[in-house]
């Protein structure tokens, strides 16, 4: 009988050490995972922006350090210790008061972290990473070179500017309106050059030059246009039935948008609005594209794609549509109506690479050519197109014959005129006294400017 209980305690006593083993292995109490570190940081300190560091862990942190090791000494910059449990912290590191003073290129940013778990005999996990940082604290250099004297509303401007820095990593230019330029690398290195765009949809304009380097320093300058509004017109359409049972009748059949909607007003609104903008999103993807390849020049020849043609609808008009004296919607004309003879052959005056040639919506066939520096010229409503993507077309190429296709009532050609996604004014590319004092010339002068100071 003895012996029958002594075998029993026996087990009961190997039971309960299983389960506590089990019980300290899969605890989280007891958890065997380190602290997890994390500081945001590309290698670089400037000694002014904060240092963002995370900590994690399971069973909650018991304490962390952060010590900047320099060659002055050592520096606590933080040390706390929990009372609660707290699984995950973020720090703001600030830098020093003595920082001003400090002329290492080289810093370490030792973070230690303990937790709550009663492993390790009660004493819990730690964990220590140090972090090896470039001091930079110099601002990138930056200076402009040339620039247009003035940029029209809904017209183009160039800029030219140096940008230098040990460290550079992004340059741009920040615009009033979000949109920011992408300047290409210019003649010699360390400098910059951009068109620039303003919209007509915009009341104002600035432009600034933006540098900054790996440690987060920053310069910046404005560029000093004078800026010229200009007045645009704005129609009021009246939509008849004819219309509306007619063109929209037709397109509604082809656009996804409009499948199930009966309504023909509804359905003007549909293809005026969302399709257009599903259409020009394509437009802007497609031209917002610029090369990091460096450019010594850039010569580009009077526009004017279609042969003894005339104007029918200007750049920039603002249309808005009624029916039955009632406002309906209204849109924006982006690019400049030609017309001659039918089907009449679009020979653009200019070459480069077609980047685009197929159906877009309610601008029909359309090929896009990119000539480079971020501008892009548009055909529209093209019958027929004789080029693919990806062909390198020559100047006054036979490239595709006007038509209807799309949004369009009658023969005719949409072009359009485009500086990184950003439709501008046809009428300054036909301009040989405008291209050359706003492009030939900047240019001409910059090269002169750098070459003098080399």
């Amino acid at each position: 009988m003895r012996k029958g209980k002594s075998s029993f305690g026996a087990l009961f006593l190997f039971a309960v050490i299983i389960i506590g083993a089990v019980y300290v292995y899969s605890s989280e109490m007891f958890e065997r995972d380190i602290p997890k570190i994390t500081m945001k940081n590309n290698g670089y300190w400037n000694l002014k922006t904060p240092l963002d560091i995370s900590i994690d862990d399971v069973s909650g942190l018991k304490s962390y350090k952060v010590i900047l090791k320099s060659s002055s000494g050592d520096t606590i910059l933080h040390n706390e210790h929990f009372m609660v449990i707290n699984k995950s912290v973020q720090v703001k590191v600030e830098p020093p008061k003595s920082a001003y003073a400090m002329r290492d290129k080289y810093i370490k940013i030792l973070v230690e972290a303990s937790d709550n778990s009663k492993w390790n005999f009660l004493n819990g996990n730690n964990t220590a990473i140090e972090y090896k940082l470039i001091v930079d604290r110099k601002k990138p250099q930056l200076s402009t070179v040339s620039h247009s004297y003035k940029i029209k509303k809904g017209g183009a401007a160039l800029v030219i500017f140096k940008a230098s820095d040990d460290n550079l990593k992004d340059i741009y230019i920040q615009t009033n309106f979000g949109k920011k330029f992408k300047p290409q690398p210019f003649y010699k290195e360390g400098y910059y050059v951009s068109l620039l765009a303003w919209p007509i949809t915009e009341s104002t304009f600035s432009a600034t030059i933006v540098a900054k380097d790996r440690a987060k320093n920053i310069s910046k300058t404005s560029v000093p246009l004078y800026l010229k509004d200009k007045k645009y017109r704005s129609s009021n359409i009246k939509i008849s039935d004819k219309f509306l049972n007619g063109k929209i009748a037709e397109l509604a059949e082809e656009f996804a948008e409009t499948q199930g909607v009966t309504d023909r007003i509804e359905q003007f609104k549909i293809i005026n609005e969302d399709v257009r903008a599903k259409n020009e999103k394509l437009i802007h993807e497609i031209t917002s594209n610029v090369s990091d390849d460096m450019v010594s020049d850039f010569k580009i020849n009077k526009m004017y794609p279609l042969k003894n043609a005339a104007i029918v609808a200007h750049f920039g008009d603002h249309r808005k549509y009624f029916y039955n004296g009632e406002y309906i919607s209204e849109s924006y004309h982006l690019g400049l109506d030609m017309a001659s003879n039918a089907m009449a052959k679009i020979k653009p005056q200019n070459g480069g690479d077609v980047v685009f040639a197929d159906y877009n919506g309610l601008y029909g066939n359309m090929p896009i050519v990119y000539h480079g520096l971020g501008l892009y010229t548009l055909y529209g409503h093209c019958s027929s197109i004789n080029v693919s993507r990806g062909d390198s077309i020559k100047a006054g190429a036979y490239m595709a014959n006007t038509g209807k296709s799309g949004y369009a009532m009658g023969d005719h050609l949409h072009f359009g005129v485009l500086i990184q996604g950003i439709e501008v004014r046809p009428a300054e590319w036909m301009d040989s006294t405008w291209m050359k004092l706003n492009i030939g010339d900047v240019i001409k002068s910059a090269k002169e400017i750098i070459d003098r100071g080399q």
